[in-house]
């Protein structure tokens, strides 16, 4: 058996970099990513400057489900990432009146909106009302409905649009836990 040869320290230590670069791209592209919540549109459930982590691989499982938190590209630019509330999924007949969010002709039970607002439909994206949520395109809110730009105003959110959901709170310390 031949005797082992030494790397020398400095190809060890780039040895180590590189493949902890790969690693963390990787884990950042595929499996679990930080995201920061610059405004108060999900307030009171999420507050500006919370951290939360994102399961980006959740969705190759299980569909975005309703009431869940997501982070997702916004619509109108795609370079930018929103987080809001799934409200609707394909299929689902959805309506707005007085504020109150109907969902396949039931008023649901919405207790993470503090503040609501009087917004009504239809709109330019939804001309007629109830309307029907189409395949793949989900349908979102923010928490603090009255400072939400959300699906209300800009459409549905394609599916492939959607990283994951966002699971865990990290920062701050205080508010540490599940995002709900």
């Amino acid at each position: 058996m031949a005797p082992e040869v030494m790397k020398p320290w400095w190809r060890e230590t780039l040895e180590t970099i590189a493949w902890a670069l790969v690693l963390a791209f990787f884990i950042r592209t595929f499996v679990v990513q930080a995201f920061w919540i610059p405004s108060g549109s999900m307030l009171p459930t999420l507050q500006i400057g919370d951290r939360v982590l994102v399961a980006k691989f959740w969705n190759w499982f299980v569909p975005p489900a309703r009431g869940s938190i997501y982070v997702f590209k916004y619509p109108e630019d795609r370079g930018r990432d929103f987080i809001k509330r799934i409200i609707a999924v394909p299929g689902d007949r959805v309506d707005i009146r007085e504020g109150v969010v109907y969902l396949n002709g039931f008023p649901i039970d919405e207790p993470y909106v503090a503040y609501r607002d009087r917004y009504n439909l239809p709109n330019r994206y939804y001309p007629t009302t109830p309307f029907i949520v189409p395949e793949n395109k989900y349908f979102t809110m923010g928490d603090n409905r009255p400072n939400s730009q959300d699906s209300r105003f800009w459409g549905y959110v394609p599916a492939e649009d959607i990283h994951g959901p966002a699971f865990f709170r990290y920062w701050p310390l205080t508010r540490i836990g599940l995002p709900r």
